[in-house]
């Protein structure tokens, strides 16, 4: 009988895990189009609000999507321009309310609370990070963690990570850096679909499982992306009302998926607005199709403690 220590299991992610704070006040990103800035700064009252219905793809804190089950968080780091400090923020076309280091925080907060848990900390964008800003990121990761960090060289099954108090995989999106340190994984592969429409996200989607899953961790990611196109079609609508539309055909489509090391079985899988409908429970129930023992939910928890993905 297949250990389950050693299996590949699925894990729910969240895309853009930071956008619940965004700062409806803050500048807009320096990696946004100069017609954006220059819009945003004509036309201020106008501009604003639609910049943040289509950038919000998150409602849930950083412990709520925890709680939920979700243990891949997408981390958009940036440093503003303007700021002086070494303050990170997280961005989505304008910058976070918190900072990188207090959200971190809070995520050994809840990992401490919960010893048997796994979390998978994807630090990209780095918009506006300097190799000194990369430094104080990377010190800042380390010291808070410390010990929970798995190191690249371990073969991440459930057994090792127990055995060895590890919780932490942080796949970091600047190759230079993961060089120089062993705390540090390589970036995650993430499927991005960039589609308007449910049924071309699904199409790009299957199309990518054809063509094999990468050795290592990537993500099939669920969420639609809108263009300019697509807004001005429809000017009164959201990101939040375009995703709530797709969820139920894309629900669908995660039920069929199986977890494995086959070329067509898929890893984590990443959705906006995580909170709604049974994202979670849809992906961490997909285990169930390896060992129907797995799936077991503790009361209060959102999930079961068997929702980590390994090779």
């Amino acid at each position: 009988m297949t250990c389950i220590f050693c299996l590949i299991l699925y894990s729910a992610g969240s895309h853009d895990t930071m956008t619940y704070c965004l700062d409806e006040n803050s500048a807009v990103s320096g990696n946004e189009s100069k017609l954006v800035k220059f819009l945003n700064k004509c036309m201020p009252c106008i501009v604003r609000p639609i910049i943040m219905k289509w950038s919000i793809t998150q409602v849930l804190t950083v412990t709520e999507q925890l709680e939920a089950g979700v243990r891949y968080l997408d981390f958009r780091i940036a440093h503003k321009a303007s700021d002086p400090s070494v303050n990170l923020y997280f961005v989505h076309m304008v910058y976070t309310t918190v900072t990188v280091q207090d959200i971190l925080w809070e995520v050994l907060k809840w990992l401490e609370t919960h010893p048997q848990e796994v979390v998978i900390l994807a630090c990209r964008n780095f918009d506006g990070l300097t190799k000194k800003l990369h430094c104080h990121l990377i010190t800042c990761i380390k010291q808070i963690f410390q010990c929970k960090l798995c190191p690249r060289n371990v073969v991440p099954t459930l057994r090792t990570m127990w055995q060895h108090g590890y919780q932490v995989i942080v796949s970091y999106e600047e190759d230079l850096e993961v060089l120089k340190d062993c705390e540090l994984w390589p970036a995650i592969p993430y499927w991005w679909g960039n589609k308007t429409t449910t049924r071309a996200l699904i199409q790009f989607l299957e199309l990518m499982k054809r063509m094999g899953r990468p050795e290592t961790f990537f993500v099939a990611g669920i969420n639609l992306t809108e263009n300019l196109r697509y807004i001005l079609v429809h000017p009164f609508g959201s990101l939040k009302t375009m995703t709530l539309r797709s969820l139920p055909c894309l629900k669908m489509w995660v039920r069929k998926q199986c977890p494995g090391p086959q070329k067509e079985c898929i890893n984590i899988i990443a959705g906006d607005f995580i909170g709604n409908d049974d994202f979670v429970r849809d992906v961490i129930e997909l285990n169930t199709k390896i060992n129907p023992q797995l799936y077991c939910p503790s009361k209060g928890s959102g999930t079961n403690s068997i929702s980590f993905s390994a090779f």
